[in-house]
């Protein structure tokens, strides 16, 4: 299987290879917070299942959100009187805190995390991790709204669920379909470094995780689950709903001005033949095309608008010139983002400058149409001139496209095969050295995870819970 990768990318996903017993596979987190009533209950039910029904070590690590009852020493009991028990006490709160803190500390490849309540059916637990363990996703979330799953809740709650999961698709085009169901997993290579991009420490982590790896071309897994409302819930609903919105809206700005770095999430392909390298054939030139060319008949009416409102108080040719500067200038910024798919802000200016070159060229194509035209006749219609711009656009978008695919925003791949082959990185917006969670990512990548199937109360010396 081919691993090799640009400098700060995930490498491709293989199957968890099997090895020694006691490794644990799985790391399922409990946040909780003053829970000293359902943590003993919660945790004896979850242990009793996976001793039964999983195939692999795991470990139940309890993530204390600075409690200020009995939770801590509940917590503690337990993992006194059960090997696969650990805790790990924050002393501030928030769930998204917690996990981020333990998930990241963990040692384990595969980690997950659910709610206390345990509202979500335990059978659906080994189909969480399952495409994780064989290398099929990068995360796995239940689900309570397929048309499979079976819920029982009230009202309220159920329109809460489906307003925010419409939010959701209709400002951040989400299309997983359930952010706040408390049962998830995660890869641990994925999680390295996702989570230095996740910002939010409380109840929007989910949804900001699960955004961000969407976006960044991740496979989330999703699974139909048996959930049964917990009516004791302490979440103050008013108050989640309120930080949710005012962080759906921080990450659609953020992705809408192209400040994350979501290329250092980016898989490779694996080994299926169809992927393989095809020698001269121009990598993703259907999908550029296609992006090029919405973009240019979107800027082509912007630019005939602009034209049509600068005319009305002066000369063509000024006109033109007005109305190809400004339609150049967002032109270049989209086709950046979403043709060629370059984020972040990296090279953002000498883009724009290589652009306005384009602009240049383009400028002289329907200045001298708009000459010929002048030549040709003394008054030409208002409709004419439009007819006239239109032709020497369509030739101008031609060579614009040539221009950006091979002089603006060059196939970044081309580079990496350079930098696979021995030769100079190249300098520029893509360089990844700085990324501050790549010199982590680059580490595990050559890190082999090894772990086989164990009966479920075998125990190892080894063993470091």
């Amino acid at each position: 299987m081919r691993t090799d990768s640009s400098p700060g990318t995930l490498p491709a996903r293989e199957h968890l290879p099997a090895a020694p017993a006691g490794t644990p596979v799985l790391d399922v987190v409990i946040p909780v917070y003053n829970e000293e009533k359902d943590l003993q209950p919660c945790v004896r039910r979850l242990h009793e299942h996976l001793a039964r029904t999983f195939p692999y070590a795991f470990r139940i690590t309890i993530a204390d959100n600075a409690s200020t009852d009995t939770t801590l020493r509940v917590a503690r009991r337990l993992a006194a009187e059960i090997s696969e028990v650990t805790v790990h006490r924050l002393e501030q709160k928030g769930r998204g805190r917690a996990l981020r803190t333990v998930w990241s500390a963990s040692d384990a490849p595969v980690l997950a995390y659910m709610d206390v309540d345990l509202s979500t059916d335990l059978n659906a637990l080994l189909p969480l991790v399952a495409p994780l363990i064989s290398g099929h996703s990068d995360l796995a979330i239940g689900s309570r709204l397929t048309r499979s799953s079976r819920v029982v809740r009230g009202p309220k709650r159920e329109f809460i669920s489906r307003a925010y999961n419409l939010i959701l698709r209709g400002s951040l085009q989400a299309r997983f379909s359930d952010a706040q169901c408390g049962f998830k997993a995660i890869r641990r290579e994925v999680a390295r470094v996702l989570l230095p991009l996740v910002e939010d420490t409380g109840w929007f982590f989910d949804t900001e995780m699960l955004v961000l790896a969407e976006r960044a071309g991740l496979r989330i897994h999703e699974v139909p689950v048996d959930w049964v409302d917990d009516p004791d819930s302490t979440v103050h609903i008013v108050r989640t709903a309120t930080d949710d919105l005012k962080g759906v809206w921080r990450v659609g700005r953020a992705l809408a001005t192209g400040s994350l770095p979501l290329d250092r999430l980016t898989r490779p392909f694996g080994d299926d033949p169809r992927d393989r390298e095809i020698e001269d054939v121009p990598k993703g030139l259907a999908r550029q095309l296609v992006g090029f060319c919405v973009v240019g008949a979107l800027s082509t009416l912007f630019y005939l608008l602009l034209y049509t409102g600068f005319r009305a108080f002066t000369g063509s040719q000024v006109a033109n010139a007005l109305a190809l500067l400004v339609s150049a200038v967002a032109n270049t910024a989209a086709n950046r983002r979403l043709t060629f798919g370059v984020r972040g802000r990296g090279g953002a200016v000498r883009h724009q400058a290589q652009g306005l070159v384009v602009f240049g060229i383009g400028l002289a194509l329907t200045s001298g149409s708009l000459a010929a035209l002048g030549a040709a006749t003394s008054e030409p219609a208002h409709s004419t001139e439009l007819a006239v711009l239109v032709a020497a656009n369509l030739a101008a978008t031609v060579l614009r496209f040539l221009l950006f695919r091979a002089w603006v925003f060059p196939d970044r791949r081309e580079d990496d095969s350079r930098v696979a082959r021995g030769c100079d990185a190249p300098a520029g917006p893509y360089d990844t050295t700085a990324f501050r969670a790549g010199e982590v990512a680059d580490s595990w990548r050559d890190a082999t995870v090894q772990l086989m199937p164990v009966r479920p109360h075998d125990t190892d010396a080894r063993d470091l819970r």
